[in-house]
C-alpha cells in the first residue's frame, strides 16, 4: 500500500525563541511541537515569526525566514542592501548583524563544528576564538566593505542582471551589489541587457587593471555586443560541453601576491576578496616557518600562489611539488613559476598523483581543498611522510574538522588555528590550521 504524501508546510508561521547559530547562515529554533527551525535573517536570543521555506509534516527540519522581530536582538540593525531580507538575494547571511556580531557568530560555529566533529576545544586548537577582519574591512554598523572582486550575475527572462534567491533559482533583479569590489561596480553590468544570456560572471583582479567578463549563453542564443563602462576582456562558456573560449581580449587576468604577479586563465579560481591572497600566504608562512632545502608539497595548488610562496622561501637547494587537477590552472601554474627550476606541478586528482609520485617524506606541507575537504584517505598518506609541519587552508569549518580528526588519527596535532573574516555579510569563513607531529614537545 503507497504512503501518503506528507503535508507540505510551506508558508506556515510559527512565534519562536531563537537559539544558537549554526552552520551556514542561519539560527536553530524549535516549534511547540518540537520541529526544528533552521532560520534565516534571524539573531541568537530574538523571538520571531518564522515562515516556513522548506519542509514538510514529520521532516527532520524544516527551513524557515524570520519575516517578524517581535524581540530584537542588540546585534540587530537594518540591513544596508536593499535586495536582502527575507525571499530577497541570497548573495548574503549576515546584513541584519552588526559586523562585529557577524565575526562573533562565525566564530562561535567554527568552535562549535571543531568541538563536535573534531572533539576539540579552542584552546587545543590553539585558537584564542577570534575572527580576523582583512585590513580595511573594520567597518561601523550600517555600513559594508567592498570586497567581492568576481561576481556572478544571474539573469531575468526580459534580460535584466541578478542575483540568485536562497535555495532557489529564482533570480532577484539588482543595481548594485554592496559588497562588489569597486572593479565590479564600476563595469555597469547591472545597467546593460543581457538578454539571451543565463548568465554573466564579472572579474576584477587585484594588483593589476585587467577586467574580465565571462558569458554564458542560452542555448541557441547569440552573444551580445559587450560595451560596459571600463575596458574588459570576455569569454563565453560552450553551453553543451563547459569549454571556455576567447571572444574579446585576454583570455586571462592578472593577479598580484605575496611581490609576484599570478596568471589566471578562462575564468580560473583566486581568493575572491582582495587582501585574502596575502592575507592567507602570510599566515601559512609563518605556521610554517620553510627553511632553506626544504623539501615541500602544495596540495589542490591552482595557479601556484602557496607553491611560489614556499619556493621562494626554501632556496635553490629545496624544492616544491604543486598537484591540481584543473588543466588550464595547472597551465597557469607551470607559466607562473617558470622562474623556479626547482618546482614541479602535476596534473590530477590529489589521490590518485600523490602515490604515484613515489615521495616517501616531506618537510613541509600546505593543502587547500575544495570545500568537501580533502579525506580520509589522503590525509592517512599525508600522515606518513613525516612533515615537519602541515599547513591546512580551509574555507568550510566542518570538512576542516573532519580532517582534523583524521590527521589525530595519524599522529598529528593543531598547534595553531587562526579563522578570518574574508567573505564579509556571508557565512563563510577561512581558517588556517597548523599541523605537527603529536609526539613533539611530550
Amino acid at each position: 500500500m503507497q504512503a501518503e504524501p506528507r503535508k507540505s508546510l510551506v508558508g506556515e508561521e510559527y512565534e519562536v525563541e531563537i537559539g544558537p547559530v549554526a552552520h551556514g547562515g542561519h539560527c536553530i529554533a524549535r516549534t511547540s511541537e518540537g520541529q526544528v527551525l533552521f532560520v534565516r535573517h534571524a539573531l541568537p536570543g530574538e523571538r520571531v515569526v518564522a515562515r516556513v521555506t522548506e519542509g514538510e509534516e514529520g521532516a527532520r527540519f524544516l527551513r524557515a525566514d524570520a519575516v517578524t522581530v517581535l524581540e530584537a536582538s542588540k546585534d540587530r540593525i537594518d540591513a544596508p542592501c536593499p535586495f536582502a531580507g527575507p525571499g530577497r538575494c541570497g548573495g548574503c547571511d549576515w546584513q541584519h548583524a552588526k559586523p562585529g556580531a557577524q565575526r562573533r557568530l562565525k566564530g562561535e560555529v567554527v568552535a562549535e563544528q571543531l568541538q563536535r566533529l573534531a572533539g576539540l576545544t579552542p584552546e587545543e586548537a590553539g585558537w584564542d576564538g577570534t575572527v580576523m577582519p582583512a585590513e580595511g574591512d573594520k567597518v561601523p554598523a550600517g555600513q559594508v566593505p567592498s570586497w567581492r572582486t568576481r561576481v556572478q550575475y544571474a539573469v531575468t527572462a526580459d534580460g535584466r542582471a541578478g542575483l540568485r534567491r536562497h535555495r532557489s533559482h529564482e533570480v532577484e533583479p539588482i543595481d548594485h551589489c554592496l559588497i562588489a569590489a569597486e572593479g565590479i561596480s564600476e563595469l555597469g553590468i547591472e545597467k546593460r541587457d543581457w538578454t539571451g544570456m543565463d548568465s554573466v560572471e564579472a572579474i576584477a583582479a587585484t594588483g593589476s587593471q585587467d577586467r574580465q567578463v565571462v558569458l554564458t549563453p542560452k542555448p541557441g542564443a547569440r552573444l551580445p555586443l559587450v560595451e560596459l563602462d571600463r575596458p574588459v576582456s570576455v569569454l563565453r562558456i560552450d553551453e553543451r560541453n563547459g569549454q571556455v573560449h576567447r571572444v574579446h581580449g585576454r583570455p586571462f587576468v592578472r593577479e598580484r601576491a605575496d611581490g609576484r604577479t599570478y596568471r589566471v586563465g578562462n575564468g580560473g579560481f583566486w581568493q575572491v576578496h582582495p587582501k585574502a591572497a596575502d592575507t592567507l600566504v602570510t599566515a601559512v608562512m609563518q605556521g610554517l616557518l620553510p627553511r632553506k632545502g626544504d623539501m615541500a608539497l602544495d596540495l589542490y595548488c591552482g595557479v601556484g600562489l602557496f607553491a611560489g610562496a614556499l619556493a621562494d622561501r626554501v632556496g635553490e637547494q629545496g624544492a616544491v611539488l604543486g598537484i591540481e587537477s584543473g588543466k588550464r590552472a595547472v597551465e597557469d601554474a607551470r607559466h607562473n613559476l617558470a622562474d623556479f627550476p626547482r618546482v614541479r606541478i602535476e596534473q590530477g586528482k590529489v589521490e590518485s598523483v600523490l602515490p604515484r609520485t613515489g615521495i616517501t617524506e616531506v618537510d613541509l606541507v600546505v593543502l587547500d581543498p575544495p570545500r568537501a575537504g580533502a579525506g580520509r584517505r589522503t590525509v592517512e598518506h599525508l600522515s606518513s611522510l613525516g612533515a615537519r609541519r602541515i599547513a591546512y587552508v580551509a574555507c568550510d569549518p566542518a570538512a576542516l574538522a573532519r580532517d582534523l580528526a583524521y590527521f589525530r588519527d595519524g599522529g598529528y596535532k593543531v598547534r595553531t588555528l587562526r579563522v578570518f573574516d574574508l567573505f564579509p555579510m556571508t557565512h563563510h569563513v577561512e581558517c588556517v590550521a597548523i599541523l605537527e607531529p603529536a609526539e613533539k614537545g611530550r
